[in-house]
């Protein structure tokens, strides 16, 4: 008796199994036919409209100029970095990175919706301009910025080298607008510099991330590394680069443990990237200064490090661009630029629209000293007033050449250099703690 009921429960069972299965895959049907329903009723409405705009504009508009606006119109709208790519601006893109042309040397990007200059490089036309971080594009010559595509802004400044352009800007503090005259030239970038600050700190400024960041970074490094006891590494007004090197970079200061991640829809578009043990060339306590010019690929650096605790952020929030881009080609001549993924530092943080903070913030400026010529020990006196008398009698301070040539000296910060920047001022301090307490 109790073998039927068992055998009846299994039949039970087993039936039951198989209605759940079958309501299963009805649902998942049901809903799949849902889906591709209201895909094609999405599609319809689409087509609907196009053919009711083609027939009733005031203007005639062909079916192509309609559809290009419909693209245009919906990649805008996915994000500030996405957006499709016309004939004329993928010829653009493709001339931008493989060919020689006369630009500005900025970087911009889109923030609240304006089009922002994320830094000017070094010894660019803009840098020598005055062109600044944070400074707002409202017009590129006679044209508004308003609804304007970075591609767009990008291929306006962009002209034969020896062209004016004049740019008008909106900057923090000033009353009204300001137009800056700017001359194109041909964009050359030393990507590494390297001073010293006193004879055991080593600076290290690195204002893009091109191929040879690494390398360059490698070499400074490794010249100075017998007296170097702390690092300052400058990343103000970098605009990222290859991402590559902005791994490398951090792998040369961190032994294990993740770099940074890339997280997207697919699985192909995740990637995981980690440091290594064997690629660590120095352990000496670091100060990653950053601002709001830092973006892309100095904010994994600054980030990452951050995270693992291996160095000191000094400066102002990043400016907090922290997704993928990539151009996919549609037709032969026609492409959309599309994020794909967004990166995510160590600690699971995302950098996309907020940026890295640092440890210690600090406003851009110089320090204001008032010196008192006079508050000098008994010892000194005599000399002291022998250089007033000079300065009188018109005489030349014998050493005065030998200290200029020292303060001209590319390959130092002096402190002179830094009373006009308080970051770095500010970093150097903190090293210099650092160092006495790692001892």
């Amino acid at each position: 008796m109790k073998n039927k009921k068992f055998i009846t429960l299994g039949f039970t069972s087993v039936a039951l199994s198989v209605s759940l299965l079958l309501s299963s895959t009805l649902l998942a049907k049901t809903s799949q036919e849902e889906s591709e329903t209201s895909r094609l009723e999405a599609l319809a409405k689409f087509t609907k409209v196009l053919n009711i705009v083609e027939e009733y504009d005031v203007d005639e508009v062909t079916i192509e100029e309609l559809i290009d606006k419909a693209l245009d119109g919906m990649m805008k709208n996915l994000d500030a970095h996405s957006n499709y790519l016309t004939q004329k601006d993928y010829k653009r893109l493709q001339v931008q990175t493989s060919g020689e042309f006369g630009g500005l040397g900025i970087t911009v990007g889109m923030k609240d919706g304006a089009l922002t200059v994320i830094s000017p490089i070094d010894g660019t036309p803009a840098d020598k301009a005055g062109l600044k971080a944070g400074d707002i594009i409202l017009k590129i010559d006679d044209k508004s910025t308003l609804g304007m595509t970075i591609d767009e802004a990008v291929s306006l400044m962009r002209g034969k080298v020896g062209d004016p352009i004049d740019i008008t800007i909106v900057r923090e503090g000033e009353t009204k607008p300001i137009k800056v005259h700017i001359v194109r030239g041909v964009i050359k970038i030393e990507s590494v510099h390297a001073k010293m600050v006193g004879d055991d700190i080593l600076y290290i400024r690195v204002s893009s991330f091109d191929q040879k960041v690494v390398d360059d970074v490698t070499k400074e490094i490794q010249k100075k590394k017998a007296v170097t006891k702390g690092i300052i590494l400058d990343l103000r007004n970098n605009p990222g680069g290859l991402l590559d090197q902005a791994v490398g970079l951090v792998d040369l200061f961190v032994d294990d443990g993740v770099i940074v991640s890339q997280k997207g829809r697919h699985k192909e578009d995740e990637k995981v990237y980690s440091a290594h043990s064997s690629k660590t060339i120095t352990k000496v306590p670091m100060v990653v200064l950053v601002n709001g010019g830092s973006a892309s690929a100095s904010e994994i650096v600054s980030g990452a490090l951050q995270d693992d605790k291996r160095a000191v952020l000094v400066g102002e929030n990043t400016f907090g661009k922290g997704s993928v881009q990539v151009v996919l080609p549609i037709t032969d001549k026609e492409a959309i630029k599309l994020t794909i993924a967004r990166y995510y530092l160590p600690s699971g943080r995302t950098i996309q629209a907020v940026g890295v903070k640092p440890d210690i913030e600090v406003h851009p400026g110089e320090i204001t000293t008032h010196k008192n010529e006079f508050s000098i020990k008994e010892a000194d006196l005599k000399k002291h007033l022998e250089k007033e008398l000079e300065k009188i009698d018109g005489k030349k301070d014998k050493n005065s050449k030998n200290k200029e040539d020292k303060k001209d000296k590319k390959d130092i910060i002096t402190p002179k250099m830094l009373q006009k920047d308080i970051q770095l001022k500010e970093a150097v301090d903190i090293i210099k703690a650092l160092v006495i307490v790692k001892g």
